[in-house]
Parts: structure tokens; C-alpha cells; sequence
């Protein structure tokens, strides 16, 4: 068939793209920001078009052609009210599907009994599913809980909270019984989904073979992953935006993504209509063996996609933008000409933040993280994909990647908490039989607020970033000399 995927930049869409093309699918991605998918591996293989699902008429365009269409779009963590956000985007893409015929839309939903008083996350998935249902194109919602996989964001809460925290207190939700699913078989029933040709809507619940209470999936994590049993001591006062701050300082998630997800965990959400398992064919994997794999995904690097690929900021401009012109820009500027060849020094700032860190005064940049997670940002923790290879719009630590390549150069757009916007950007330039490194740190004030930070942080920023630069030529000299 061909199979338009909206979401194909996210954790879900990256990993079903290879699978539909391995099941001889021709498949269309729509992202409203093309040139992310630039450097996926199966990029050549199929056709990006720009869909943004807040533009309807865009949807509408990117879905000529197509038969099926996977909805696999959500605004949690980058909409101030993400309910609607997503109500408007699904009726929106059920307009669009209906214009162009569509035999069917499948869509990946959560768990969860309405009348067990869902949390707004929950209902909010339940409701995108029933506005795409409204629509004339028959719709197939698969409703999943917890889905554990390398890189996913359940899995990340999970592992964190587990290793981190040998003692804990915690809130009552840690008793509340889901039902896991491995991110393998969430994929497997998202394929078998399009041989689904009845023209009624259908709702399907799927989970894992384990129904555990989220303490009982800690102490199974710290079983497989050789850790020692975690003393877990329950206090009826941990309130979800209580328990989101403390996730957002333990975990790599921010708090705008923990709450939701906390606040969803005081449902029960399993499966109550079994079957769905018999009807595709699938014998999912039990809990164990998901998170064995999950961690032996993330112990040989071969994440394929993370739950930080979809950007919390889709709007925000890049330090070359035009929209720069007569705007306030500050810029710090670092050069050093060096004989180190090309390939070493791209390595070198490459592989910046992550295990290795930022070369010089690490002390200062775990200290900036700490400060950012403290006011609800992403601090260090998000870390990096791969230690040493970046690819447009990675996370890495508190940075995103704005604009890269190969050998030349690395621009990385700031996401921590600040009154303003920030890069941090390196150049390569040849110069003879000799090579020059810039260095340059952007930062576009927002109101007088950024303009104190900027030139409070100034004296800061000329030490750390002059000697910074000087380290990563030394280590790319390093290399070469190596």
C-alpha cells in the first residue's frame, strides 16, 4: 500500500518507517520539518512531504495518493494546553483524510477506562481517538499503556527512578496496576493493523502478557539489570506535581512531560477486552525479557530513535535564520588555527556533552544542569543517542542539533531554561596546509531580563569557551598524533 505516516519524527513513526518498507510498503512521511529526517538510514527510501497537523490544508496536500494514513501525533510537552492542541490537530487530519479518500486511519491511543475519572493526558488520548472517528474514514485506535523500549520515555522514567534511587519515597501511585508492552510488539501490531479492511471503526486494547504495579516493575528492573533491591517506602503525600518535580530532577525528563504522565499513572490501565493478540496474530514478549532487550539495545548504542527525537520547541528559530535581520543578537567568538586534520577535529567537538562532557569546568556545566532542572527544564540527563556521532535535531544533554555536517561543521540550539535563545555552534575552515577552528556562542536577549544575563554571564562564558576551544584542538591533535 501507500502509507503516510504523520509522526514519522518521533519515537513510534522513526521505528514503524522501516518496518512498513520492510513489509514492501511505499511509504510517505509528513513532518513539518522535512529536513529532519535527512540523515535517517531508510531517508532515500521514501517520500517526506511537509504536513503540519496545526495546518490543515498542508495535511490535506501531504495526503494525495495515500490509502492509509498512521496517526502517531501528540502535543504533550510542547503545547501550553495540550488537550486541545490535540483535538484541533485530529479534526483537522480526519477532514484531510476524508478529502482524500482514505481507506483507513490507524491511530495509537492509551489505555484506560473513561469512566475511571482518566487523568488529562489519558482523556486526551481517548478523545484525539474518538474526534478521528467522527470523521467518514474508518479508524483503527490501538490503546497501549506503558511501552517499553530503548529510548522510549516510559522506559527512560523507569530506568532512572530505578537506578538512581536505591531508597525511595514514594507516592501511592506506585501501586496502581498497568499492563507493559514492549516497543517490538507495539510495532508488530501497528503493521498488522493495515490488513484491517472492516468499514467500521474498531478499538483494540493491547498489552503484555504481566499486569504489574509500577513498584513491581522497579524491583523487576533492578532484578534484570543486576542492581539490588529497592527499599520503596510509600507516603500518601506525593501529589502528581509534587512527584513530576522530583522526576524532573532524577530522570531525564522535564517536568511538562512528567506530570502528565504521573498524573496518568493513577489510573489503572490494562487490558479489559482481550483479544486483540489472536486477532493480528502477536504473542507479545513478557516485561523481563522487553526491558533485557531495551537495556541491550542501550548497553551496544543502537537506539533507534529516543523520546527526545520530537522537538519541544518545533517553532524556534536557528541562529542563520533571516528572521535575524536587525534583531538583538550577542555573540561570543572563539578562533585557533591548528595542523590537526579535518576529520579529527569535527570528532572532537562531535562528541561533546554526554559521558564525555565539555572537556574544561564540568564542575560548572553539571552546576548549569542542576540550576535548569530546579526551574523545570531538561538539565544534563537527556545525554546523548551516540556517544560520538550527532545527526539533525539529536538531542544532546540540554542542546539540540540545529544544523550539521559532516567534517565541517556542528551548530547545537540551546533547551535549557533561559531569557532568550542560545547556539553554540563550531566551523572548520581550511587555511593552507593548516586548519581554523571558530568557535561562536549566539544568544538573542528576550526584554532587559536577557540582556542582565547575558553580560552577567559574560565573564563566565569568556573563560569557559576560550579554554574550551583550546581543549577540543588539543584532543583532535591528540587523536591524530594517536
Amino acid at each position: 500500500m501507500k502509507v503516510a505516516v504523520a509522526g514519522a519524527t518521533g519515537y513510534i513513526g522513526g521505528r514503524l518507517v522501516p518496518r512498513l518498507l520492510g513489509e514492501g510498503h511505499e511509504v510517505v512521511c509528513l513532518a513539518r520539518n522535512p529536513a529532519k529526517l535527512d540523515n535517517r538510514p531508510w531517508r532515500p527510501h521514501v517520500e517526506v512531504r511537509y504536513g503540519d497537523v496545526a495546518d490543515p490544508a498542508s495535511i490535506e496536500a501531504a495526503l494525495a495518493g495515500c490509502e492509509v494514513a498512521y496517526y502517531l501525533v501528540h502535543s504533550m510537552g510542547s503545547a501550553t494546553d495540550f488537550a486541545d492542541a490535540d483535538r484541533a490537530a485530529a479534526e483537522g487530519f480526519a477532514t484531510a483524510a476524508t478529502a482524500n479518500r482514505l481507506r483507513r486511519i490507524v491511530y495509537l491511543g492509551g489505555l484506560g477506562e473513561a469512566g475511571d475519572a482518566l487523568s488529562a493526558h489519558l482523556a486526551s488520548r481517548h478523545e484525539t481517538g474518538a474526534v478521528l472517528a467522527a470523521g467518514q474514514t474508518p479508524v483503527t485506535e490501538l490503546r497501549a499503556a506503558v511501552i517499553i523500549g530503548s529510548g522510549s520515555v516510559s522506559f527512560e522514567m523507569l530506568r532512572y527512578l530505578t537506578e538512581v534511587l536505591p531508597v525511595m519515597v514514594t507516592p501511592k501511585w506506585v501501586g496502581t496496576r498497568c499492563q507493559p508492552i514492549a516497543i517490538r510488539d507495539v510495532l508488530s501490531y501497528l503493521v498488522a493493523a493495515l490488513a484491517d479492511d472492516d468499514p467500521a471503526d474498531r478499538v483494540d486494547e493491547i498489552g503484555g502478557p504481566d499486569v504489574l504495579s509500577y513498584r513491581e516493575m522497579m524491583q523487576a528492573y533492578a532484578e534484570v539489570a543486576g542492581l539490588p533491591r529497592r527499599l520503596l517506602i510509600p507516603v500518601p503525600v506525593l501529589t502528581p506535581r509534587l512527584s513530576s518535580h522530583w522526576i524532573g530532577l532524577v530522570t531525564p525528563l522535564p517536568s511538562g512531560v512528567a506530570k502528565p504522565l504521573v498524573d496518568s499513572l493513577r489510573n489503572e490501565v490494562v487490558v479489559r477486552r482481550p483479544g486483540a493478540g489472536a486477532r493480528y496474530g502477536i504473542d507479545p514478549i513478557p516485561f523481563r525479557q522487553a526491558v533485557q532487550l531495551a537495556l541491550a539495545r542501550s548497553n551496544a548504542l543502537e537506539v533507534e530513535t529516543r523520546w527526545s527525537d520530537a522537538s519541544t520547541s518545533p517553532a524556534q528559530p536557528f541562529a542563520g535564520d533571516p528572521s535575524w535581520a536587525g534583531g538583538t543578537l550577542f555573540v561570543d567568538r572563539q578562533t585557533l588555527p591548528t595542523p590537526a586534520g579535518r576529520a579529527d577535529l569535527y570528532w572532537a567537538f562531535a562528541r561533546i556533552g554526554g559521558s564525555v562532557g565539555y572537556y574544561v569546568h564540568d564542575w560548572a556545566w553539571q552546576l548549569r544542569g542542576l540550576v535548569d532542572r530546579l526551574v523545570g527544564g531538561v538539565g544534563l540527563r537527556r545525554g546523548r543517542r551516540h556517544p560520538e556521532e550527532v545527526r539533525l535535531h539529536d538531542t544532546v544533554d540540554f542542546w539540540r542539533v540545529a544544523a550539521v555536517e559532516p567534517g565541517r561543521m556542528l551548530q547545537l540550539a540551546a533547551e535549557m531554561k533561559l531569557p532568550g535563545d542560545a547556539w553554540l555552534e563550531w566551523r572548520i575552515a581550511d587555511d593552507g596546509e593548516r586548519r581554523t577552528v571558530t568557535q561562536t556562542a549566539y544568544f538573542r536577549p528576550r526584554g532587559l531580563l536577557g540582556r542582565l544575563y547575558w553580560y552577567a554571564m559574560l565573564p563566565f562564558h569568556r573563560m569557559i569557551f576560550r579554554s574550551m576551544l583550546a581543549a577540543v584542538v588539543r584532543a583532535a591533535a591528540h587523536r591524530g598524533n594517536g
